[in-house]
């Protein structure tokens, strides 16, 4: 292997030492640190040695950026791509691929016959609450035999974590914990009167200005108290109604994006500014670029519109409009989640060399995609989580904040929250927790899907299928809890067993012949004996919860043989329930493809609040809106979401879009049929791509029907273009 450009820290030997003993290895250590060299050690002596290698990424983001990285390193003839909707040379000795699919591939028994070696980055994703299962049954499935890195930043409870998976793999994990930063960060807060300040010093003018203002709003009600009479000579009440009114003053404008450029730039750029909205991300980036910031210097400047020049001639100015073309040429940008594909490429390139100096963007950007920065800039502290607005865990904070400071470019990388003092009672104590707390344990979601329950049932008997939920992290969390419980109840039994002069052995009575004020303490003791042992069979009686559901609902026999809603289970890993009971009910056969693509873009993805479909809808598309939406509330689907915790979406609006899509109609002319006050896009082609998932999954339930199968290859052959067909 070509040694790095530079000096490996001691973690990074540590951890390629234990590599090349042939252990496994989990490495914890802070974004930005360097854990993607221990990655590209593992791949390139995988390759060198004539090894197959994969390398998997919770989002499909993080698997393209790593599938162009290492063709570059290692040609493109080495380096193959596997995310579901692309498929680049699957038979390449080193794979990139989102988890879901290596996931799958082990539970179908396709795993290459000469993998030796998988590498999971951002390992932590296990306590995804909709997609943790996912590694959990990938590290179960996972032959004994094949070497696995892990990579995080924020596994804080890692010898738990690698205690499970010795204990499931049946060999010891090497753990390499990393807590120092190449670059160390600073925290700040920046408000406009008073600048950049540290946390102590912010905290004492903070407590100087609540005094100051407490005085102020004193002496008003004072006024208020000796000015103001009603109609028959009494004071007024407004002086009491103020003594509710919040500390914030009138007079006093509160902090802006635009304040803290003015503070930072010149020192502290290039920065990227965090915002927990795609309009806020991009309303911010214009509101700058209209004050009239040029960022670029001369050769930056020929750089950035030779780069925009290129990408204007393969895509055309519908896609990079004028007012897009000067923003970035002025040095700014914004990144979120539903931005065109391309332009979040091109976004992401023009930031990497340097072209773009501030960039507003939504936590997408964080999640392991390289891309530092001198500055991290949080424009709050909480964000809307998809159910409630919530505070930053520390693990998204940190997250984020690792963003900042770039290795052998900068000797600290700045971290600052813009922060009116109004604002800052409330959210002081969070700020001290991101100061010193380690990130938040990481604990399992583990929640089979109905198409893994198939799966397994299909390919094992029961025992075997036992054994495997029992291997789970969720079951090993449990087991120490119940062992606590144990302990817990031992003790409880001893003082009873004393208090009642029992000898040893001698059984304890039934708490309704004991003594009263022994009674209660008893009935605890057995609840704590239930508890422990429903606690060590949980995942295995959650298994059999969604058995006997699949039986219920007649997928499957009583001697659990298959019908036909379990084997179309087999086939369905999105939305399973819901597509299968639309396919039973006869609702998708006489769809026509383009028609069938529209409803299965409904099935995958919800738009943004506040994006409205303004296109026409016929009365056809109503009345299959109303046959899906039956489905939706019937029994089944419903108690399947009871099951899993899981919501099924149906978004109808997407319907006509996605038929648009699959009758060969541009992205520009669809946005056209809908208003947003953000670019969606992005948000078009995710439902596009994930559409063609569910499309080349519904082809096993027509097994056997050469025309409808032959329709769905045509259909995935005319949705496989411009923007959803690129790696992006």
């Amino acid at each position: 292997m070509t040694p790095p450009p530079f000096t490996l820290d001691p973690f990074q030997r540590q951890a390629i030492a234990a590599l090349d003993r042939g252990h496994s290895v989990l490495v914890c250590a802070p974004t930005g640190t360097g854990k993607t060299v221990i990655a590209d050690h593992m791949v390139a002596e995988a390759l060198a040695a004539g090894r197959e290698v994969i390398y998997t990424a919770p989002i499909k983001a993080l698997s393209n950026q790593k599938f162009r990285d290492y063709s570059r390193l290692h040609g493109e003839a080495c380096v193959g791509l596997v995310t579901g909707d692309l498929v680049i040379r699957r038979d390449a000795p080193c794979l990139v691929m989102t988890t879901e699919i290596l996931r799958n591939m082990l539970l179908l028994g396709e795993m290459p016959p000469a993998l030796r070696h998988v590498i999971l980055d951002e390992i932590h994703f296990l306590d995804d609450r909709e997609r943790g299962t996912t590694w959990e049954e990938l590290l179960i499935y996972l032959p004994a035999h094949v070497q696995v890195l892990g990579l995080s930043a924020t596994l804080s409870n890692a010898e738990d974590f690698a205690a499970w998976l010795g204990d499931v793999r049946g060999q010891a994990l090497t753990v390499i914990h990393e807590a120092e930063r190449a670059v160390p960060l600073e925290l700040h807060l920046f408000e406009r009167t008073g600048g950049l300040q540290d946390p102590a010093a912010y905290e004492r003018n903070f407590e100087r200005w609540k005094k100051q203002r407490k005085a102020e709003r004193a002496a008003e009600r004072g006024e208020h108290r000796r000015g103001s009479r009603d109609h028959r000579g009494r004071p007024g009440r407004r002086g009491r109604a103020s003594q509710g009114e919040p500390l914030r003053p009138s007079d006093q404008l509160p902090t802006r994006h635009f304040d803290v450029f003015k503070a930072i730039e010149r020192e502290l750029s290039p920065y990227l500014y965090f915002v927990f909205s795609r309009r806020l991300a991009e309303t911010f980036a214009f509101g700058l670029a209209q004050r009239g910031p040029w960022l670029l210097d001369g050769p930056e400047l020929r750089a950035c519109r030779a780069e925009l020049d290129a990408f204007e001639r393969e895509w055309g100015k519908s896609v990079l409009e004028p007012r897009l073309r000067r923003l970035y040429e002025q040095g700014v940008g914004f990144h979120h989640a539903g931005l065109h594909v391309q332009l979040k490429s091109l976004v992401e390139r023009l930031y990497e060399q340097r072209l773009i100096r501030v960039l507003y963007t939504t936590s997408t950007f964080a999640l392991g995609v390289n891309m530092p920065a001198r500055t991290v800039v949080f424009d709050g502290l909480v964000k809307y989580d998809g159910r409630a607005v919530v505070p930053l865990t520390v693990r998204e904070f940190m997250q984020m904040a690792g963003r900042a400071g770039r290795r052998g470019m900068d000797e600290v990388g700045h971290v600052v929250i813009r922060m009116d003092p109004w604002d800052f009672g409330p959210v002081r104590g969070l700020i001290e927790g991101y100061r010193t707390a380690a990130p938040e344990k990481v604990h399992s979601a583990f929640n089979l899907s109905f198409y893994s329950v198939a799966h397994l049932l299909h390919r094992h008997p029961l025992e075997r299928i036992r054994a495997l939920v029992q291997r789970s992290f969720l079951a090993f969390e449990q087991t120490q809890r119940c062992d606590d419980a144990d302990d817990g109840s031992v003790r409880m039994e001893a003082r009873l067993r004393h208090e009642l002069r029992l000898a040893e052995g001698e059984p304890l009575p039934p708490p309704e012949r004991m003594p009263p004020p022994l009674r209660k303490r008893a009935r605890t003791l057995l609840r704590l004996r239930d508890k422990a042992v429903t606690g060590r069979e949980r995942c295995w009686l959650d298994l059999q919860r969604r058995v006997f559901f699949l039986q219920e609902i007649g997928y499957l026999g009583q001697d659990l043989t298959f019908h036909a809603g379990a084997r179309a289970l087999l086939h369905l890993q999105i939305a399973e329930i819901f597509v299968a009971e639309l396919f039973l009910a006869g609702i998708l056969e006489p769809l026509p493809p383009q028609l069938l693509f529209g409803l299965m873009c409904a099935l995958v993805q919800d738009l943004p609040r506040g994006t409205f479909l303004v296109a026409p809808v016929d009365d056809g598309l109503r009345a299959l809106a109303r046959a899906v939406t039956k489905v939706r509330v019937s029994a089944p689907v419903r108690e399947a979401e009871r099951i899993t915790g899981i919501a099924t979406e149906f978004c109808p609006d997407l319907v006509p879009l996605g038929r648009m899509w699959a009758e060969g109609q541009p992205l520009p002319r669809i946005a056209e049929a809908i208003e947003s006050g953000t670019d969606v896009t992005g948000d078009l082609v995710g439902a596009f791509r994930r559409a063609r998932d569910l499309c080349a999954q519904l082809m096993g339930l027509w097994e056997g029907d050469d025309a409808r199968v032959a329709d769905l290859r045509a259909l995935l052959d005319d949705t496989a273009r411009d923007e959803v067909e690129v790696v992006g």
